[in-house]
């Protein structure tokens, strides 16, 4: 197995050592002198290369198994890392390049150069190489398997993104038809409370007239009197309902007076029909304030369905309205002393939910703080709209 090694150890024992020690490695190992033959090699490596130890000894082992890259193409010597590692006197270690077998096929090798050295001198070079087509199968596919995973997140991510623009744009179409609704709905409670003004209105003044004008023809007759008094006050019911109405349906006092003016009066009509104790408070800055047609209305919608929750709900004795300047931003709170309530994470009943389309078409945020036993507060915050 070994050739020439008295130069290292002219003792026999020590010899044998060193046989049981190499023929122990599962690696293989074998040594070349400067001219780059073997000068020993240990079972494992020459098995793995398929030649006999006596084969290999003596021979050249770059031409015999190092001659070529793995695609074949034929490697100088001097391209060779393990020749260049020991003739400068360095060590090397690679895992990117093949060695080659008796009968002509290769394998991945990883394989490391050690200098020989006789005092400074370098006299050859011991190599241990072993055979990685394991690993390197396995990295492949490791590789392939990342490829295959990424491929499927980067589909699969693909596929989110569209689906989430899709929720995008169905959510902002029902956003968009939210508020066209809301548009609708409001133009077509103006268009029914003209009509009722006009028509239903104007008919009971007229039939109020007509009893007035009978019953000044009439007035000697008691009983008839008294039929027409009761039909006057049936005619004058009738004309506060129409009047309260017309107010739920489309405040003229909004129109006309503006924003503060409508709350002010909506909270006033509350307290006069619930008994609900009202408070308005809003500073003169905040009063000057316009904030355009559909705003106004979307906020005095916001607030008319806040106070009919907290009759329907909350069992408060007390309500304020409050609006106040924050910076150029406006806030608008409404609070009761109610029974209060556990705040969904999401909006889930249909007026809270109105009432957060409504806040968004407007550019605005709306808010609920509330617990149980300590009342609720509505918050609607504008941003940019103080002047």
């Amino acid at each position: 197995m070994f050739a020439n090694l008295h130069h290292l150890s002219h003792h026999a024992a020590w010899r044998r050592q060193l046989e049981m020690l190499l023929e122990s490695a599962g690696e293989g190992i074998y040594g070349i002198d400067l001219n780059g033959r073997c000068i020993f090699i240990n079972g494992a490596g020459a098995s793995m290369l398929g030649y006999d130890a006596d084969e290999v000894l003596g021979r050249n082992m770059h031409y015999l198994i190092h001659h070529s890259h793995s695609n074949c193409e034929l490697m100088p010597v001097h391209d060779c890392r393990i020749f260049k590692a020991f003739k400068e006197g360095a060590s090397c270690r690679v895992d990117d390049e093949v060695l080659w077998r008796r009968d002509g096929s290769s394998f991945p090798a990883e394989y490391a150069s050690y200098p020989i050295r006789d005092g400074e001198a370098v006299v050859g070079a011991v190599v241990t190489f072993s055979d990685i087509t394991e690993r390197k199968r396995t990295e492949a596919a490791l590789h392939a398997a990342r490829n295959e995973l990424e491929r499927r997140v980067i589909e699969r991510t693909t596929e989110l993104s569209s689906a989430n623009q899709q929720l995008r744009q169905a959510r902002d179409s029902l956003r968009r038809l939210s508020a066209h609704m809301n548009s609708v709905r409001e133009e077509e409670r103006a268009h029914i409370a003209r009509d009722i003004h006009d028509d239903l209105g104007a008919s009971l003044t007229a039939m109020q007239l007509e009893l007035n004008w009978l019953r000044q023809r009439l007035r000697n007759d008691a009983v008839v009197c008294g039929h027409i008094d009761a039909a006057l006050g049936i005619g004058q019911g009738a004309m506060g309902a129409v009047r309260r109405i017309l107010n739920d349906l489309r405040p003229g006092v909004l129109d006309h007076l503006g924003l503060w003016a409508a709350i002010e009066s909506l909270l006033d009509d509350t307290q006069a029909r619930s008994g609900l104790r009202c408070v308005f408070v809003c500073p003169g800055e905040v009063e000057r304030c316009r904030l355009g047609r559909e705003a106004e209305i979307a906020v005095y919608r916001i607030v008319q369905e806040v106070l009919t929750n907290v009759q329907r709900h909350a069992g408060a004795g007390r309500v304020s309205v409050v609006a106040r300047a924050l910076g150029r931003d406006l806030v608008l709170e409404v609070e009761d002393d109610g029974r209060g309530m556990i705040v969904p994470l999401a909006p889930t009943s249909f007026g809270l939910l109105g009432m957060n389309e409504r806040a968004r078409a407007i550019g605005g945020e709306l808010t609920l703080e509330s617990s149980p036993g300590n009342g609720t507060t509505v918050r609607l915050r504008l941003a940019e709209v103080m002047t």
